[in-house]
């Protein structure tokens, strides 16, 4: 067997870690120099098509050229389980810089092969010095040159380096494509989930059918669906009570003779659910909150965020007592008896988040919708007492769907571990490419925590 050293990476490189350059973005009519965004390092290989146009001359980006066999290591990440990725150059590009958001590694190719520090690189021995030796400012982890360089690596001959990265990659490769199958698996689920909402709300069964009509308000309504004879479409505001939450006063706050009651934000409001598990307080005025105080039935629709999470939301069941609303939150209370809260919901989750994205406003960071334009939101109105049916056939095939979810997640879980498994056999000297390692992996595989 050969043998195994623990070598620190700058012992490892043909030259020493370069940081990049920030150079200012310019329009590709410009004729700028080609660099990569940071979006270009993912699952171990840069994709070189991920690039912009940078300010600068080729004789400037000349130093920061990417060469096939460079790793490139990502400098910041607002996740700490991402800062410091690297990913390998697999081919030889055309003229191409990588930006200050990342560091080159060229490896020297008479100790390591580009594809074993790559691969090394993803295994746990590696990504726990890395985010230990991360620092955070403002929300972002950042790893630095320096530190980077006394990351240690189990390095053999590069003999045995080509071995090991020969039976690596038939074991990944095993495992990327049962990724694949499973990421294609949720794709499909979530699309037969969006449909079977659909087609329930609108009755698509029901042969007699209408085209979908809607008085004219100022909105971009779409194409509406058709719906069967005896129903209709309407606006939120026709058959609910829309309103908006409390607005946050700092001075308040401080006033320990002003009440202090739950409140829901933007983050508890999920489509489809509500996320319980960090509930807010805020202080009110004893008013604000008689008038704002959540009862059982009501709908909750976000008002602001990513364009496409607007309106999504769910139906509070009293979950807390005295529980309000903030301001980015609105409450719809049905005034119609021909509705059904859940009904309503599944129409703003499906039909209504669409709309919502095309009538909502959008700032530099952030979208969103104002209370009188969601007051506009077309919803279905069926005749009464279906409203409730529907939902709850509904409630049934979700809690299908999340079964097949909840499998699907499951074996993602069980192929991480594998791959850690793998890498953790690997670069123990364990591997010997027979058959016996699949008994070894496993073996591994179930002694490794999920994170």
């Amino acid at each position: 067997m050969s043998e195994w050293r623990t070598v620190r990476l700058h012992h490892l490189l043909a030259e020493p870690l370069r940081n990049g350059r920030s150079v200012p973005t310019v329009a590709l009519a410009a004729k700028g120099f080609p660099v990569l965004r940071l979006t270009a390092i993912r699952d171990g290989t840069v994709d070189l098509r991920e690039r912009k146009s940078g300010a600068w001359s080729s004789s400037e980006a000349w130093p920061f050229l990417v060469c096939r066999g460079d790793f490139l290591i990502a400098r910041g990440n607002g996740s700490l389980s991402l800062v410091g990725r690297g990913a390998l150059v697999r081919h030889e590009p055309d003229a191409v810089a990588f930006p200050d958001t990342m560091i080159r590694a060229r490896p020297d190719l008479a100790k390591v092969i580009p594809e074993y520090l790559s691969l090394q690189w993803a295994a746990d021995g590696v990504r726990h010095q890395v985010e230990a030796m991360a620092r955070t400012s403002a929300g972002i982890f950042k790893v630095n040159q320096r530190a980077l360089e006394q990351v240690e690596l189990r390095v053999p001959s590069v003999a045995e380096q080509r071995r090991i990265v020969a039976i690596l990659e038939e074991h990944l490769s095993s495992l990327d494509a049962a990724d694949a199958s499973l990421a294609a698996a949720r794709r499909r689920l979530a699309v037969l989930r969006e449909r079977t909402a659909r087609d329930a709300l609108v009755g698509a069964a029901e042969p007699r059918r209408r085209p979908g009509k809607l008085a004219q308000a100022g909105t971009s309504d779409g194409g509406l669906p058709s719906l069967p004879e005896g129903w209709a479409w309407s606006r939120l505001g026709g058959v609910a009570e829309v309103v908006g939450g409390v607005t946050k006063d700092a001075k308040k706050q401080s006033d320990t003779s002003v009440p202090e009651v739950p409140y829901l934000r933007v983050a508890n409001v999920q489509r489809g659910r509500l996320d319980l598990r960090q509930v807010a307080t805020i202080r009110v005025a004893p008013a604000k909150v008689k008038a704002l105080a959540l009862l059982p039935g009501d709908v909750l629709l976000n008002e602001g965020g990513d364009r496409d999470k607007l309106a999504r939301g769910w139906v509070w069941e009293g979950q807390i007592d005295g529980c309000i609303h903030q301001n980015h939150v609105f409450r719809a209370r049905i005034t119609d008896d021909r509705i059904d809260p859940y009904f309503l919901s599944w129409t703003a989750n499906t039909f209504g988040g669409k709309w919502a994205e095309r009538n909502g406003k959008q700032s530099v960071n952030l979208a969103s919708i104002s209370l009188r334009v969601i007051r506009l939101m077309p919803v279905i109105v069926p005749p009464p007492g279906l409203a409730g049916a529907i939902a709850a056939r509904l409630a049934d095939d979700v809690a299908g769907f999340e079964r097949l979810e909840y499998g699907i997640a499951a074996a993602e879980v069980r192929s991480a571990r594998l791959r850690r498994a793998v890498l953790a056999a690997a670069f123990s000297g364990r591997l010997s490419g027979r058959s016996s390692d699949t008994e070894l992996v496993a073996e591994l595989a179930s002694q490794t925590p999920n994170s």
